[in-house]
């Protein structure tokens, strides 16, 4: 290699490692900058301030707070269905449709006591002399003929037959209201996209008539309209943006409960109802079954403990007998809603806070009014509240319902019995 070819080789080589030591200058001087941290962002809050009673909003807000950032599994949140997120009751709304549109199956053979093995003989014997046997769907639309019609709505409505005998006898009022139940196994025979359908179209109808409004069904008026309540709808929004998994529980049918929860943002996959059994397809007249309960006997729906039951099945994962109790406070939810003495398990089982919906029911304002662990919240009802109840809540002597159906005194955990309670949430 001549002279001129090694500086020319030597210039390049100084060149190369003067680029390399500023490179390497550049990237040590990168390294050595602080990071920026971003703050966290702020946990959600209600937007709906109207309806809300004292600091109950703030009280949400503080439980969401509490637990918007939680690590690990997400904190659980139940609601219960009809008239704690929306205004009247899905269920009673499709029972309205179904039969103003003839699209309740009659039983084989007309054998009505196959329907619910709670049914009594006189009502069975009622509803056989009122309807029709040797049709494909009975006859209930016509303005002509409403024995049909009215003794159904009489069996459903009031427990009872139009001529005032019982209607139902037999069962566990803890886990069972074979009222509610009734309507499940009556929709019998069709299959479950059928009846998210006929629930379609009964909740447009519910929607779009004025508050208020009423509907003729036999010769019987009854309510006609549903209105989903704007702070549950923004409740149930803010917790889902915190984090939380959002759960449905209702004592309607499992197929009208979905169809209603998506106007919340609530899948199906996470609203629990009343579920029948299936053959080939085609739902029948058995129900499916929790904890001790097997699928077919028809023992336990989604109510009073019935709900906790499911609750712990479905969302916990708890299986067999241990789904009918109490779980430790890690399985269990951390935020209850309801509205009636059929939420009082699963509200009392929420470890964080309970929302209660004020409709003057005995068990469960016996417990809200006396929070005895500072839990409980109670709000008026958020559209047509109930006014006060002028009578104490007589939880000292007759507010509880025992399983046998008899009426006891409301007691606490250890035994003791809570005085009666006067009513203190209403609107003003």
């Amino acid at each position: 290699m001549n002279r001129r070819s090694r500086v020319r080789t030597s210039a390049a080589a100084a060149a190369a490692l003067a680029l390399a030591a500023t490179s390497l200058g550049s990237a040590t001087t990168a390294e050595a900058k602080p990071q920026e941290h971003r703050a966290p962002r702020p946990c959600p809050t209600l937007t709906v301030s109207e309806g809300w009673y004292g600091d109950n909003k703030a009280r949400v807000d503080a439980l969401v707070a509490d637990h918007c950032r939680d690590k690990g599994r997400k904190p659980v949140a139940v609601f219960d269905w009809d008239n704690t997120v929306i205004k009247n009751d899905v269920g009673d709304a499709t029972l309205y449709w179904l039969l103003r549109n003839d699209r309740v199956r009659p039983p084989r053979n007309g054998d009505w006591s196959t329907t619910s093995r709670y049914l009594t003989p006189a009502a069975a014997a009622a509803l056989g002399d009122a309807c029709p046997s040797r049709v494909r769907t009975l006859p209930t639309a016509t303005a002509t003929d409403t024995r049909c019609a009215d003794e159904i709505l009489a069996v459903y409505g009031t427990g009872a037959t139009s001529g005032g005998a019982d209607a139902f006898a037999g069962f566990d009022h803890r886990r069972m209201e074979p009222q509610y139940a009734w309507l499940a196994q009556l929709l019998r025979g069709w299959t479950t996209r059928e009846v998210e359908s006929f629930a379609a179209a009964a909740r447009a109808e519910n929607l779009a008539a004025p508050q208020g409004a009423t509907q003729r069904v036999g010769t019987a008026r009854v309510t006609g309209w549903v209105r989903y309540y704007p702070q549950q709808r923004d409740l149930i929004r803010t917790l889902r943006a915190a984090g939380f998994d959002v759960w449905i529980v209702s004592a309607s049918p499992e197929p009208v409960v979905d169809v209603w929860a998506k106007g919340v943002g609530v899948q199906p996959s996470h609203a629990l109802g009343i579920r029948n059994t299936t053959d080939h397809g085609r739902l029948t007249a058995h129900l499916k079954g929790c904890g001790t309960v097997r699928d077919g006997e028809d023992g336990m729906i989604t109510y009073i403990d019935g709900k906790r039951c499911w609750i712990n099945q479905e969302i916990f994962g708890v299986r067999g007998p241990a789904a009918e109790r109490v779980q430790p406070a890690s399985r269990r939810q951390v935020f209850a809603a309801g509205d009636s003495d059929t939420d009082i398990s699963f509200l009392r089982d929420a470890t964080g806070l309970r929302l209660v919906l004020n409709r003057n029911k005995n068990e469960l304002m016996c417990r809200a009014y006396e929070n005895g662990d500072g839990r409980w919240i109670v709000n008026p009802m958020f559209i047509e509240p109930k006014q006060r109840k002028t009578t104490p809540y007589p939880c000292a002597t007759t507010g509880y319902t025992a399983p046998d159906g008899t009426a006891e005194p409301v007691r606490r955990p250890d035994g003791s019995v809570i005085p009666d309670q006067s009513d203190r949430v209403f609107p003003s």
